[in-house]
């Protein structure tokens, strides 16, 4: 079961309260909690895949949450290595000094 995500209204509950309910409750609350439908880490790998791709900064905290989802180094670098050739070498790069750094334990 998908944790209770509560970051859209840490960060942004004062400022954007609606997107800070989607975020939580309609993103993290609805969707990624269909776990019948796709698993926790298969989303994880989808979501992380399409971030890299975009060169974002919510690549970090999904790579976490990916870890978090049982997605292991192994999967994480292949991932980025079969990405590499499609998003771009420097998108890569970038990818892995965070897997790096999330993976080093």
């Amino acid at each position: 079961m998908a944790k209770k995500q509560t970051a859209g209204r840490d960060n942004l509950g004062d400022f954007a309260p609606k997107f800070a309910e989607l975020n939580d409750d309609v993103l993290f609350g609805e969707v990624w909690s269909r776990e019948d439908k796709m698993s926790a880490h298969d989303r994880s790998l989808i979501t992380v895949s399409s971030l890299l791709t975009q060169g974002v900064p919510q690549l970090e905290a999904h790579m976490k949450i990916a870890k978090q989802n049982g997605v292991t180094k192994d999967e994480m670098v292949e991932l980025i290595t079969h990405l590499s050739f499609y998003a771009g070498w420097p998108k890569a790069w970038s990818a892995f000094t965070l897997a790096k750094e999330i993976y080093k334990d």
